[in-house]
């Protein structure tokens, strides 16, 4: 990790804290229930991590395509075609049933994983990517967990 720099680190996170939180709250639905009592049952549980999972599929799929924008040729087109993926799968499947949904998203992650992979391989990443995607990645895909359990 020491090759990530500071602040893509602590921000990269600070982001994964929504799905650590629905994992918390879901396992601990006596502290959920506060929260939810105070801000309503969106802010606990899956609801927190399915539609936060779904709003970062589609931020990811944002910054896929400004790495697209380094590339020329087909290369470009391939990319721009790619980093569409991700918002795609997040909105045709992350409905349904929570725990079909917390399967997709954890699907569409490690998908993402493999774009971000290919993105770096052909250079278009900064060289510490690969090593902050896998790291919040793993985080996301083990708070997506208690969803499908």
């Amino acid at each position: 990790m020491g090759q990530i720099p500071r602040a893509p680190l602590i921000l990269g996170l600070l982001g994964t804290l929504p799905f650590l939180w629905g994992a918390f709250s879901l396992v601990r639905p006596d502290i959920g229930a506060l929260v939810a009592g105070g801000f309503g049952a969106r802010f606990i549980g899956p609801y927190v991590s399915l539609a936060y999972g779904t709003v970062i599929l589609a931020f990811m799929s944002g910054v896929l395509w400004g790495f697209a924008t380094k590339a020329r040729g087909r290369r470009a087109a391939l990319g721009y075609t790619l980093s569409v993926i991700p918002a795609l799968w997040a909105f045709f499947m992350a409905g349904g049933g929570p725990v079909s949904a917390g399967m997709n998203l954890i699907f569409g992650f490690l998908g993402l994983l493999i774009l971000d992979w290919q993105f770096g391989r052909w250079g278009l990443a900064p060289s510490w990517w690969m090593p902050l995607r896998v790291l919040l990645t793993v985080i996301v895909v083990l708070a997506l967990l208690p969803i499908v359990l």
